[in-house]
């Protein structure tokens, strides 16, 4: 095995690696195909971005060393909401959404891990949290009763809060069904003997809701060790859960997980934890709710016009990772940068090119690149711009909102304050928000954003 590798795995981009006794390293080194490790996610918005996939990138590592992933799909706990990061309550959301999501997701994943069932398995949190009781089974359901593949009996319709037809519907709807046990109040309870008040209350946004006067629900408190517990089921489900991953934030729900385990006399799982991505502000970490992000399934020239937007304060960091980039090429990246002796945007514009090429191909990399050239440099209108229905004589403002090129009315009231909404066949800033545009009339928005009205 590749030591450098190795090295690293626990280096680049790493926040805190927690392994107090080294069993992690060592299985790692000598049977890493033996290994499973456990990535989290709740599906509370559908899009994978940059910030997802510094975890994604990483785990394709650990695959091509010859350990297995485990992505486990929180839809329990994407309804419960992780308090991580946040001075208020998250709304909840319908599970019909959280199941849209969780196929994006899964589809999206693609583009970075194997999907070899040797190093890849994926799961859903709702095979152990969910018992029957919670089961909302269809009426009228008939239900052939089989043995040694043969039909011996027929249920008459039954209504749905019967036990037979949400046991049927129960057992339809798992994913899991071997080596699963359904955590009870009882089991919950079990744990919550040896976890104290004050270690889940000493977290910072608790304390920070404290001071504001703000409040703290108790199945937000309940979040991390539910968390825990999902470690716990992977590994009686895999026979281990040696590592857990995620970002910075996550570090504390990580931990606890380590605790569940111990409680239940399971080798508790290291923890990996990674920096945080930046938004393309520069600021708050990337979010789709901060509307920061990169979505790694974007457009090839908006995805490279988003890199362009990031401060140039952000540009080593998104180097590290993001990109394959050496470390040792990034150090020499910061000299020059550090001694004015590159001009920042040339920098930018190689790295926009790599992001786009890891996602897109080089081919389509490369267009990116002329694209805003042509488009930003030179000044120039691009040929192709996204064409918009304007029927029914709607204002701009509507039409862009509808179709999603601006998140609300507010934002575009904001662009028209700023003067950043011209009409490209006027060359003329519009003024006016309730501006209703005629067929054939082509915008540029914002800074990067061109659209035609057909």
């Amino acid at each position: 095995m590749d030591k450098s590798k190795i090295e690293e795995l626990f280096s680049r981009g790493v926040g805190k690696f927690v392994d107090p006794d080294g069993k992690f390293r060592n299985k790692l080194e000598t049977n890493p195909e033996k290994i499973v490790i456990k990535l989290g996610v709740d599906p509370n918005r559908p899009d994978i971005h940059l910030g997802h996939a510094v975890i994604l990138h990483k785990l394709r590592q650990f695959q091509e060393l010859g350990c297995k992933v485990v992505f486990l799909i929180g839809d329990i706990t994407a309804m419960i909401g992780d308090p991580t990061g946040k001075s208020k309550i998250r709304p909840e959301i319908e599970y019909t959404e959280i199941q849209k999501n969780m196929n994006t997701f899964l589809d999206q994943v693609d583009k970075i891990l194997l999907k070899d069932p040797k190093v890849f398995s994926w799961t859903m949190n709702s095979d152990w949290l969910i018992s029957i009781n919670d089961i909302i089974a269809p009426d009228n359901q008939e239900i052939k009763i089989n043995i040694n593949n043969k039909t011996i009996a027929t249920t008459p319709p039954l209504p749905g809060n019967h036990i037979l037809a949400k046991a049927y519907h129960w057992e339809k709807t798992r994913r899991q069904k071997d080596n699963i046990n359904s955590y009870t109040l009882v089991s919950l309870l079990a744990i919550l003997r040896k976890i104290t008040f004050s270690r889940l209350i000493e977290r910072d946004m608790f304390q920070d809701r404290i001071k504001e006067g703000l409040p703290i629900f108790m199945h937000e408190m309940l979040y991390p060790v539910i968390q825990g517990i999902d470690s716990n089921a992977i590994s009686n489900i895999y026979g281990s859960c040696d590592l857990e991953v995620g970002g910075t934030d996550q570090l504390f729900n990580m931990l606890v997980g380590r605790d569940i385990m111990e409680m239940n006399q399971k080798t508790p799982q290291a923890v990996l934890s990674f920096r945080l991505l930046e938004g393309t502000d520069g600021k708050e970490k990337m979010s789709k709710s901060m509307d920061n992000y990169i979505g790694i399934t974007d457009e090839p020239n908006d995805m490279y016009g988003k890199v362009m937007s990031i401060p140039d304060s952000s540009i080593l960091n998104y180097f590290e990772l993001c990109t394959f980039t050496p470390m040792d090429e990034i150090e020499e990246i910061k000299k020059k940068l550090e001694k004015s002796s590159a001009n920042p945007k040339d920098i930018k514009m190689n790295l926009a090119k790599q992001i786009v090429a890891i996602y897109h191909g080089e081919e389509k990399a490369q267009k990116a690149e002329k694209s805003f050239i042509s488009t930003f440099q030179k000044g120039e209108i691009p040929e192709k711009m996204t064409e918009l229905d304007g029927k029914g004589g709607k204002p701009l403002m509507d039409i862009l909102v509808e179709a999603k090129v601006l998140s609300s009315k507010g934002e575009f009231r904001r662009l028209i304050e700023e003067k950043a909404v011209t009409n490209l066949d006027a060359d003329k800033k519009i003024t006016d928000v309730n501006f209703v545009p005629q067929k054939g009339m082509k915008f540029k928005v914002g800074k990067k954003t061109f659209i035609k009205i057909i």
